[in-house]
């Protein structure tokens, strides 16, 4: 019987789950000890669980597909294929051919991150909408001056002719009919989406050329899912052409009206300082940490928190205050306008709520763990739901539906239940001392006047300092945390390896925290990682190294700063000419396909990191990484090394260079002000 004891229990422990290594599993200390306190505790996290689920490695690929019941249809990939001698023979039931699951698949995605981002913005025009039309008291037009910028994009005349005289129109009118114009774009009946032109005119003529002007935001993503039915569409080339449709309507449709509408709503970013990593919370202040993507939520919270009568609450429940957090993009969102700090990256939101100080954790849409409430049992934590998109299924989750038109009340209420709840907290808390200042807020605004000055905002100075060599290019560094990778250690290699070489990081996302964390978000921080190039600039103007652009959404202002860059002259006619380069070391989320899509389709190089699911059809994938250029003049690439990977971005970078003639030294030359007139001529 002992023989048999010891061989049971020899069992249990085989099959007992694998714990992560906090080392191996993240660079970041806090995000270590909590890991540790987890084991410590015996609670499984994301961490855990990618140690002991491996992916599929077909389904990795993309060639698995299951639109239909006559599979799910498997094409592995043969150990021993050569594309340039084997003929492909890998059909499904129905036939379909690797390469047409492959962009079935991949083009669904594109159509799920750009519902995903585009309903956000869709949310947004509705809110807005309604503080146009006076229909609720929590918001109102707060940058009446980015209103009129965008207006003319929408089709909205700023002014209007009485008597032969030109007089401005009242700005409520104007706000009511840039809201209706907006709204609109999802899914109007004919015609084109109006913010296609705000690209390069070069741009625009490639994609009217190759057929691919997105004409409402819905109708490209519904001809996707139509598409990708059984029995459709069943040419890659053709699949891929839908897709670049609907990743435009998300980049320069959705995710752009979404930026500019709630910087009319709730204020255009520019420049503040905070703090990043969960060292933000407070042992002795009520913590609520604010998780997701729509900021129409969160931004009534930071405004109600700072009521005097829920600034005094907290006292009679033993509290000295409220401290707000933010995890994900809400916390990109509130950071840029409020400075609330940032508690952490995707792969966080477990670890803030392990710490045991968690006393709300309010989440809306997107990233969003269901193990939270698994998590939250284990604390007094209150988890609460407030999207009618997005509720789960575990009881101890309440649901606060969010309502625009008493959106202070919700707030409020919400509030209340943290702040009750801190009573409730065990004295079993661990807040990792660990935190950064850093200094976000860089809209496209904000960075033309930190080049150019109040009275003459311009990204020219950005593009001689290009030109003369001093900046080498820009890259664009956004994207996901994924447990696959080691948390944020791909995201901060390659962004040290570029500004080590010149060249300046605009950053939106978890990249954008990561960075924060790392400290690579402060002025300081030039001296001691960029080239001495780079380093010149940012001391002299007094920004950072990498610039924080905001939320995923707001790769909008990454497209459009480009294209001011594009503007400011001396570097080409179109993005496709800058020397400039994207990458999503981490991703993870179907958001990112749609992204990486519409920058590789305005024309710029994009790396990913990890793998894509695009491997396992070899024609498929030359089409992405080769021949796409061709047609759109950028390209799709894969670098899991992080090294590598920012390696091939500055080589691109240094190609452009040489194709616009600006790769050799030049003098420098020092300017009177004569000179520096005749730049205005």
């Amino acid at each position: 019987m002992a023989e048999e004891k010891k061989a049971a229990v020899a069992k249990k422990v085989a099959k007992a789950p694998k714990l992560a290594d906090p080392i191996a599993a993240s660079i970041d200390p806090a995000s270590q000890e909590m890991i540790q306190r987890s084991h410590d505790l015996g609670i499984e996290t994301a961490f855990d669980r990618a140690v002991n689920l491996k992916p599929c490695n077909i389904g990795i690929q993309g060639i698995c597909c299951k639109n239909c019941a006559m599979g799910p249809c498997r094409l592995p990939l043969p150990k021993d294929y050569n594309e340039t001698t084997d003929i492909e023979t890998r059909k499904g039931i129905c036939g379909a051919s690797a390469n047409t699951i492959a962009a079935r698949n991949f083009i669904r995605m594109i159509a799920a991150g750009t519902s995903a981002h585009s309903d956000h913005g869709r949310t947004v025009a509705e809110v807005f909408l309604a503080a146009a039309k006076k229909e609720t008291k929590g918001y109102e037009i707060k940058d009446k001056i980015k209103l009129l910028e965008i207006a003319p994009h929408l089709n909205v005349a700023t002014t209007v002719e009485v008597d032969g005289k030109t007089l401005d129109r009242d700005i409520d009118e104007i706000a009511v009919e840039v809201g209706e114009k907006a709204l609109a774009e999802w899914g109007k009946p004919e015609g084109e989406l109006l913010y296609l032109k705000r690209a390069p005119e070069a741009r625009y003529e490639i994609w009217k050329k190759n057929g691919v002007l997105p004409r409402n935001i819905d109708r490209e993503v519904v001809e996707v899912m139509h598409r990708t039915c059984i029995g459709v569409d069943q040419d890659y080339k053709n699949l891929i052409k839908q897709g670049t449709r609907a990743s435009l309507a998300d980049g320069w449709g959705g995710s752009m009206l979404a930026t500019d509408l709630q910087d009319v709503l709730f204020g255009t970013p520019y420049p503040l300082a905070s703090e990043g990593n969960m060292g933000v919370m407070k042992k002795d202040h009520v913590n609520v940490v604010i998780h997701g993507h729509e900021p129409v939520l969160s931004e009534m919270i930071v405004a109600v928190s700072q009521k005097k009568e829920m600034l005094d609450y907290p006292k009679s429940k033993g509290a000295k205050g409220i401290q707000l957090s933010g995890i994900c993009c809400t916390a990109n969102e509130i950071l840029q306008r409020h400075g609330v700090p940032l508690c952490g990256t995707f792969l966080q939101q477990e670890l803030a709520i392990i710490t045991g100080a968690c006393d709300a954790m309010v989440v809306d849409v997107q990233c969003i763990f269901q193990n939270l409430a698994n998590v939250a049992k284990c604390f007094h934590t209150k988890l609460i739901t407030t999207h009618p998109i997005a509720k789960m299924e575990q009881e101890n989750v309440l649901h606060i539906e969010f309502n625009e038109h008493y959106a202070l009340e919700d707030a409020e209420r919400i509030l209340k239940l943290a702040i009750d709840n801190f009573q409730n907290r065990s004295d079993n808390v661990q807040i990792p001392q660990h935190k950064s200042p850093l200094v976000a807020g860089f809209s496209v605004e904000s960075i033309a006047y930190h080049l150019g000055g109040t009275f003459r905002g311009t990204f020219y100075t950005l593009n001689d300092n290009i030109i003369n060599g001093r900046i080498r290019g820009i890259g664009g560094v956004v994207g996901c945390n994924n447990p696959r990778s080691r948390h944020n250690e791909n995201h901060i290699a390659i962004v040290k390896e570029l500004i080590k070489n010149d060249v300046i990081v605009l950053t939106t996302g978890c990249n954008a925290i990561a960075c924060a964390m790392e400290g690579l978000l402060r002025p300081e921080s030039a001296q001691v990682f960029c080239g001495p190039g780079l380093a010149e600039v940012c001391e002299t103007v007094g920004i950072p190294p990498v610039l924080h652009l905001g939320s995923c959404v707001d790769n909008s202002r990454i497209l459009l700063a480009a294209t001011e860059v594009v503007k400011a002259g001396g570097l080409g006619n179109d993005l496709c000419d800058l020397p400039a380069a994207g990458s999503a070391p981490e991703w993870m989320s179907e958001k990112a396909i749609a992204i990486g899509h519409y920058f590789v389709t305005s024309g710029v190089y994009t790396l990913f990191g990890g793998t894509l699911p695009v491997v396992g059809a070899p024609v498929f994938q030359k089409y992405l990484f080769e021949e796409l250029e061709k047609v759109y003049g950028g390209r799709w690439d894969l670098e899991a090394d992080p090294i590598k990977h920012a390696r091939k971005m500055i080589a691109h970078i240094d190609k452009k260079r040489k194709a616009l003639g600006i790769d050799k030294a030049r003098d420098r030359v020092l300017m009177d002000m004569t000179d520096r007139q005749a730049l205005d001529a």
